[in-house]
């Protein structure tokens, strides 16, 4: 079965869990909009414009 993946709402980053590895939060939605994987933060400009400085899967939007 698949887990249900919901998104942060302060750094956007996708979790399966009930709080976010990134910034620990646990202020969650399961509304999101846009998706964007990070693989290299420090060469992305992507991730520079977007504020994201660890790897990994974002949400563009969250509702």
């Amino acid at each position: 079965m698949v887990k249900k993946q919901y998104v942060c709402r302060n750094c956007r980053r996708f979790t399966t869990e009930k709080e976010c590895p990134i910034c620990k939060s646990t202020d969650l939605s399961a509304s999101w909009k846009g998706l964007v994987i990070i693989i290299d933060p420090n060469e992305s400009e992507i991730a520079k414009s977007l504020g994201i400085g660890t790897p990994g899967k974002y949400a563009l939007f969250v509702g």
